[in-house]
């Protein structure tokens, strides 16, 4: 049977043996230790799975090539008074790192300058440009977060003008290491820490740990004077959460205990985005990644890329609410235009897969296409249609070229083909990793680099059937769908990158109801004979999945049990993720 999305089902593979011997092992319900081992947790990290610590899983900050540095640099300049700057990038990730630099600096009656770059004009990362500004302003130091380990130019144009520059970054980077005061990231060739997997809200925490831990080994300040900063884990897990890095180890504890910091509204940023978005207080990972993320996105996507960052830095409700306001408006505008650009990278994709049902690769482009959305359209093209996805903009706000982003599938390493088209002489620039990139070329070329692209990936060897395979978690009836089921459920999370929702399946279920929410969403009402159950499809409409889930058809459904809040009372929602028609 053909599902409705062309999705490839594979059966459980969880025995009720294995998860008899796994519970009489561990000592856990085998509800939980059926989630347990989908994770492949062993038996002898259940507990700190389970409970995951600070204590158990934060690293040692000296294990972090240039961490002592670093942190030595920033205590001295907060000891003198030398004036620092912290450059950062503009989305949560950058600003919940540099937000958390400046409430550090704060905490000491210093201030902290910040620089963010703006998209359109200066791109992503630091610049030559950006350093000239900041020394005209008398700054010292620049403390680069969230980007700058590749930016050798930069940095040694940085030197050239007597800068000192500390890099705080966790992308990957290559064998040479750019010169700098110190440049702390995981991810460098010659750092033994084993933290490659924080993102760099995480790695600024460690630098903050160890700038406490200098000055208080100093002699100069005692334990009561430094700041606490298990207060800013809501700001170190909203970068971890919102940068989709792998929840895993120090980031579990990040998660589970950031949002036990969100219970405590001390945030005045978060509670005044909150309010002003009728948001109550972020208590799931859906509440930051899904409703505060894109918000604090927006400002660099399409508006101010400073707003964000100083947000989350404001300590007084008062003076963060007029920037919450601009943020949730500037977010408001931001569904507007994706949603325009969307519909016609829509109907641009169904052409091309209609000629060529087999395409590997989907190229839309169009003039005037912001290019602040063309990333989260590429990745809405991507998820829809299963097949890489590049989406391209030009005109005034793009200056003289053509500028794309690239959002990619299971088995095909998209940031490869972009560099090879680049090496063929069809773009400016361009790289990326397996599952996104960026590029930019002359807008006459890129039919060429679309033909180029069909051409490079068909080459490959690859499985089309990876990207469209999912692996089935468990089977369940509607009536099991219980509240105490999501208690279960949750015991075993926080779910997010590395670690995905369990997928559920019911069978043969009768679709009782079906109606549009929104102006792209599906509800549906299932009824599999044991209960009926409220359902959810996101973006759905005018899609294959919602001609399947007409009412009085019986199908059967995968997808996602979520704990929907709704006026203070809490209840069970299905997200559907695909289903099967049964007639």
């Amino acid at each position: 049977m053909t599902s409705a999305r062309g999705l490839v089902w594979l059966e459980p593979n969880i025995s009720s043996e294995m998860v008899s011997d796994f519970a009489r092992q561990t000592g856990q319900t085998e509800p939980v230790s059926a989630l347990l081992l989908r994770q492949h947790v062993k038996p002898d990290e259940v507990e700190h799975f389970l409970n995951p610590t600070l204590k158990h899983f934060f690293p040692d900050p000296s294990t972090f090539k240039d961490m002592n540095n670093a942190a030595g640099f920033l205590a001295d300049a907060i000891q003198s008074g030398k004036s620092v700057a912290v450059l950062a990038d503009y989305d949560v990730d950058g600003a919940t790192s540099a937000a958390q630099l400046i409430r550090y600096f704060r905490h000491f009656d210093r201030s902290l300058e910040l620089y963010v770059p703006d998209r359109l004009k200066e791109g992503y990362g630091p610049s030559p440009h950006a350093f000239e500004v900041l020394k005209s302003q008398g700054v010292e130091i620049v403390v680069t977060v969230d980007c700058g380990a590749a930016a050798e130019t930069a940095l040694n144009h940085a030197t050239d003008i007597g800068l000192d520059i500390i890099v705080v970054d966790h992308h990957l980077m290559g064998e040479d290491i750019p010169v700098c005061s110190a440049l702390v990231n995981p991810n460098r060739p010659d750092c033994d820490s084993g933290q490659g997997h924080l993102a760099a809200a995480g790695v600024v925490f460690v630098l903050l740990v160890a700038i406490n831990r200098h000055l208080r080994e100093s002699g100069q300040f005692t334990e009561a004077e430094l700041p606490n900063l298990m207060h800013w884990l809501d700001l170190c897990s909203l970068g971890t959460l919102c940068d989709m890095v792998p929840l895993r180890g120090v980031n579990r504890a990040f998660v589970v205990q950031g949002l036990k910091t969100f219970a405590q509204q001390e945030s005045a940023g978060i509670s005044a985005l909150c309010q002003v978005s009728g948001r109550s207080t972020p208590e799931r990972i859906n509440d930051l990644t899904f409703g505060l993320g894109p918000q604090l996105n927006a400002g660099g996507r399409i508006g101010d890329p400073w707003l964000a960052t100083e947000l989350l830095a404001s300590t007084k409700f008062e003076k963060a609410l007029p920037i919450a306001e601009k943020l949730h408006g500037l977010n408001e505008a931001r569904k507007e235009i994706e949603a325009d650009i969307l519909s016609q990278a829509r109907l641009m994709a169904k052409q091309q897969l209609e000629s060529k049902p087999d395409l590997p690769v989907i190229v839309v482009g169009g003039e005037g296409w912001h290019p602040g959305v063309i990333g989260i359209v590429a990745g809405r093209l991507k998820d829809e249609f299963l097949v890489p996805s590049i989406v391209i903009g030009w005109g005034d706000a793009f200056g003289d070229v053509a500028k794309g982003s690239a959002r990619s599938v299971t088995g095909i390493n998209i940031g490869s083909a972009i560099v090879s088209a680049r090496e063929a002489g069809l773009l400016l620039s361009g790289g990326g990793h397996a599952m996104a990139g960026g590029l930019s070329l002359e807008p006459d070329q890129i039919g060429a680099f679309r033909a180029y692209l069909e051409a490079h990936i068909t080459d490959l060897d690859v499985n089309a059937e990876d990207a469209r395979t999912v692996q089935i978690d468990f089977d369940v009836l509607a009536s099991a769908l219980s509240l105490d089921f999501l208690t279960i459920l949750e015991k075993a999370g926080p779910y997010g990158a590395a670690a995905p929702k369990p997928l559920l399946r019911i069978k043969s279920a009768r679709v009782r109801d079906r109606r549009l929410i929104g102006t792209n969403h599906m509800k549906v009402t299932l009824d599999d004979g044991s209960a009926r159950l409220e359902c959810v499809a996101w973006r759905s409409a005018e899609t294959p999945l919602w001609d399947a889930c007409a009412p009085g058809a019986e199908i059967d459904v995968i997808g996602h049990a979520e704990r929907n809040a709704w006026r203070g009372r809490d209840s069970v929602q299905f997200e559907i993720v695909d289903c099967v028609a049964k007639n």
